[in-house]
């Protein structure tokens, strides 16, 4: 059954040149970075650290570019976070491993492909990050239903009208926006910043 492509689902810039494109596009990008709710961004930071300090484990997921963004996740927030006295964030993307995803998608079928790999490795205490733009991604919103079920701690990522998974959370990250790279890239400058506080308030304390 063929779907609507939801890249028409952008709302994009009415621009006579690519650089007044880019103005539009960046000053869009700030605004909506503006408007993140402050309170789910420190929920969100309170979860991270709890979860470095009790020596648990993030499970992150996507799919597409949030695919992407759990990847880049799963790396800065383990090499960019480690310290050689204390170590770094324990972090496991569940996108990256192909062998198991096609695997699990082939015997189980592909909206299950994140939910089974919690299932299999999430424990209580650990905490999952789940990233969607639409909100509605179908095997997003069963891993954040597993991982609620195992006694994870939630993130959430999204966008547009937020869908399901925007009161899904224990910290919900939601971007106000309805162009996809707007959103994107939102989610990844909140990935970058919360990592680098993480590192920069650990280093604060050995100084």
């Amino acid at each position: 059954m063929q779907t609507k492509d939801p890249r028409f689902n952008n709302e994009t810039f009415a621009s006579k040149t690519v650089t007044e494109y880019l103005h539009q596009y960046s000053e869009k990008l700030f605004t909506v970075l503006k408007r993140v709710d402050e309170k789910e961004l420190q929920k969100a930071f309170d979860l991270l650290q709890g979860c470095f300090q009790n020596q648990n484990t993030v499970y992150v997921a996507g799919n597409g570019g949030s695919a992407a963004i759990a990847d880049h996740l799963c790396c800065d927030w383990m090499k960019g976070t480690q310290s050689n006295t204390e170590g770094s964030l324990r972090v496991n993307s569940l996108v990256s491993n192909v062998s198991l995803l096609t695997a699990t998608a082939n015997d189980f079928g592909y909206v299950h492909v994140f939910e089974k790999q919690l299932q299999w490795l999430g424990k209580n205490g650990d905490l999952c990050v789940l990233i969607s733009s639409s909100g509605n991604s179908e095997n997003i919103i069963r891993a954040a239903e597993t991982a609620l079920n195992k006694n994870m701690s939630l993130i959430t990522m999204s966008g547009f009208s937020g869908g399901k998974l925007k009161s899904l959370g224990h910290a919900n990250l939601y971007i106000s926006e309805n162009n996809y790279g707007i959103v994107e890239d939102s989610h990844q400058v909140l990935m970058h910043v919360l990592a680098q506080y993480f590192a920069q308030l650990r280093d604060q304390k050995k100084q």
